[in-house]
């Protein structure tokens, strides 16, 4: 049954977009993770037709955008993993409206913007994620939220229907959105920005982008902020307070630069990091009463 899917999941796509075990680390921030089953990257188009295959096939499948924001278990995902990336990337602009697949990458987005004299992204232009990953976590950074230039997104259901979901409908909150509560898979997103001094525009990306540089340990793999900020605190803070600075296990690490980013230091296992995010929480919680939620998302078997 397996071979006859693969068969059939090859001729549905083209050479490139289709691979049998395929190492997750290649697809992730972190550089970590087992083999998916089956690896695909479909062109907007081909999305709905792969589900039906998976469908029809009772294989289960899941969807990740730039893997920026999680974490693949060591044994890999069973099944099939959906990459929604450059296949499914364009993006148009049409006065102070952008339209983005959501295969297109935050950074390339916000660049465009700005050459176009769009401000609203600048928040978003060091993110390292897609436009779809964004929207589903209402990503942000700087003061800066997705919920404050989006006007609406394309979905496609479970049921295979395509639709638009408003703003309000988005539900979006802090690092939240309806769409996986609903098995929603992201399609394109269109964003409504404003005219501004191009000029201006480039100099508070750089801007944004030097504070990063500083604060942040870009030199290693990581999935970003490691964990949900608490209210009230800081998460960095907390986890620096409860005497975790630098603290490893294995090739894993709480960044020394940052406290709130955990780092592959040193080709760390996922096993390896996923034990030392449930160290830091378990630390942080005896020190200062508080549980950190993690906001990465765990993938596969550990």
């Amino acid at each position: 049954m397996d071979g006859i899917f693969y068969r059939h999941l090859q001729e549905l796509l083209e050479e490139g977009q289709c691979f049998a075990q395929e190492p997750m680390g290649r697809h992730t921030t972190f550089r970590a993770g087992g083999p998916a089953d089956y690896y695909v990257r479909p062109a907007r188009r081909q999305i709905q037709p792969v589900l039906s295959l998976c469908r029809q096939y009772g294989v289960p499948w899941m969807v990740i955008g730039n893997g920026s924001n999680i974490l693949v278990g060591d044994k890999g995902v069973r099944g099939l993993v959906m990459e929604i990336g450059k296949m499914a990337d364009k993006v148009s602009v049409d006065g102070t409206r952008v339209t983005a697949e959501a295969g297109a990458l935050l950074s390339t987005v916000a660049h465009l913007a700005a050459g176009h004299g769009l401000t609203g992204m600048e928040f978003a232009a060091g993110i390292p994620g897609s436009i779809g990953g964004a929207a589903v976590m209402n990503a942000g950074a700087y003061g800066g939220e997705m919920k404050h230039i989006l006007d609406r997104v394309a979905v496609l259901t479970e049921e295979g229907e395509e639709k638009y979901l408003g703003l309000e409908e988005l539900d979006l909150g802090y690092r939240h959105s309806c769409i996986p509560e609903n098995h929603y898979i992201v399609l394109q997103a269109e964003l409504q920005l404003a005219k501004g001094n191009k000029d201006a525009i480039y100099q508070k990306m750089e801007e944004l982008k030097g504070r990063r540089v500083q604060k942040q340990p870009l030199e290693y793999p990581s999935a970003g902020s490691t964990f949900k900020r608490p209210e009230g605190y800081f998460a960095g803070k907390l986890i620096q307070d409860a005497g975790l600075l630098g603290y490893q296990v294995g090739g894993a690490q709480v960044s020394e630069k940052h406290c709130g980013f955990v780092i592959n230091k040193e080709q760390a296992s996922a096993a390896e990091i996923r034990q030392l995010i449930a160290d830091v929480q378990d630390r942080v919680e005896e020190k200062s009463g508080v549980r950190l939620e993690p906001e990465v998302k765990f993938i596969g078997e550990f």
